[in-house]
């Protein structure tokens, strides 16, 4: 990956808030719902849906969201091709976190089964 310093600082300061909706539209378009969204969200950090709209209505930045966040202890099992990028191959930890959430989100979208997305044995 092509690490630059001003791609994890657009990563670092982009807030959940502004990419939510992006994200449910996307999932919403393929047939697939908000709580299923949800699920995912809180499969990979811990947030309910209740942290999730606190998080949003405050506007956090995924600096915030992700730093506040319990990682799920299986999170680095999602490997694959999101954005352009490997998402196992990407060194800076945070834009890491940033596209493991982008790469849950395409597999809901792409009508994965949850079991699948959620990494269950």
């Amino acid at each position: 990956m092509n690490n630059t310093s001003n791609h994890d600082e657009r990563m670092a300061t982009m807030t959940f808030a502004s990419v939510y909706p992006l994200y449910l539209a996307k999932v919403e378009k393929k047939g697939r719902t908000k709580a299923e969204l949800d699920q995912v969200i809180e499969w990979l950090t811990g947030y309910d849906e209740q942290k999730l709209k606190k998080l949003t209505e405050e506007k956090v930045t995924f600096e915030i969201f992700f730093q506040k966040a319990t990682i799920n202890p299986n999170a680095h099992f999602i490997t694959g091709v999101i954005c352009g990028y490997r998402v196992e191959e990407i060194k800076n930890p945070l834009t890491q976190q940033v596209r493991y959430l982008d790469k849950l989100v395409d597999e809901l979208a792409k009508g994965r089964k949850m079991e699948k997305i959620l990494r269950v044995a």
